[in-house]
């Protein structure tokens, strides 16, 4: 099995920490984002592994190398402009059903699971996602034209969200554009446009988006009691 891990951007919502080092390789912990993320790949199965790299990629691949310390096999597509989330997709060749996961996902899914049940669907992409309630922090109208009909004060709402992390299908590559900026949500705007089947793989597995320092602080402060969710099959 094969997986992409996207880690080419400046991670600006991270600075100061982001100034030295790239966002996938802030520890977590004793750890690197990155390296939990390789290690979860290697007991999930997937053997290959891609990193779509940009800034300061150089020190990325010093850490990781050709990933033999992995038992994995790395390899670096390099961008050297911004490319999104997606962008960076269109210059690398699959296939095969493969993961893309960004770098700043810290998450208990399995992936097998995860990989297994976008096998057995029809779809060209396949969200992973959560239920979660949000808070609306301002009053909410219910209208019928010029007349309010039910007034509501910071509701509460619920919503399926996107982790983060996707199975795609080879087939897909051919819907991103070659050396443009594109997020992930701008392929599925225009796979839904196209009609194309798009999935959704909801869970309840621990998850949380690490891209800013209150979320990564409170990572490092889950961690002791995590770790056994995040690296499972290792032992102290």
């Amino acid at each position: 099995m094969e997986a992409i891990i996207v880690t080419g951007g400046k991670g600006t919502r991270m600075k100061p920490y982001t100034q030295i080092l790239p966002k996938g390789l802030l520890p977590v912990g004793e750890v690197p984002i990155l390296d939990i993320i390789v290690r979860q790949l290697h007991y999930y199965g997937f053997q290959s592994i891609t990193m779509a790299c940009g800034y300061l990629a150089p020190l990325i691949q010093t850490y990781f190398g050709d990933g033999s310390k992995w038992h994995v096999d790395i390899r670096y597509v390099l961008e050297h402009k911004p490319l999104g989330t997606a962008g960076p997709l269109a210059n690398i060749k699959m296939n095969q059903p493969f993961l893309v996961i960004n770098c700043d996902v810290l998450t208990s899914l399995d992936l097998k699971a995860f990989y297994d049940f976008h096998c057995a669907k029809e779809s060209l992409i396949t969200i992973a996602s959560q239920k979660k309630n949000l808070d609306v922090d301002l009053g909410v109208l219910e209208t019928e034209e010029d007349r309010i009909t039910k007034f509501l004060e910071k509701p509460k709402q619920s919503a399926h969200v996107s982790m983060g992390i996707y199975m795609m299908d080879p087939a897909l590559l051919g819907y991103i554009p070659k050396n443009q900026f594109f997020d992930v949500p701008d392929l599925i705007q225009v796979l839904l446009r196209k009609n194309q089947p798009v999935r959704h793989f909801e869970n309840d597995a621990f998850w949380l988006d690490i891209g800013r320092p209150p979320q990564f602080r409170e990572a490092n402060d889950l961690f002791p009691t995590i770790k056994h969710q995040l690296l499972p099959g290792e032992t102290e």
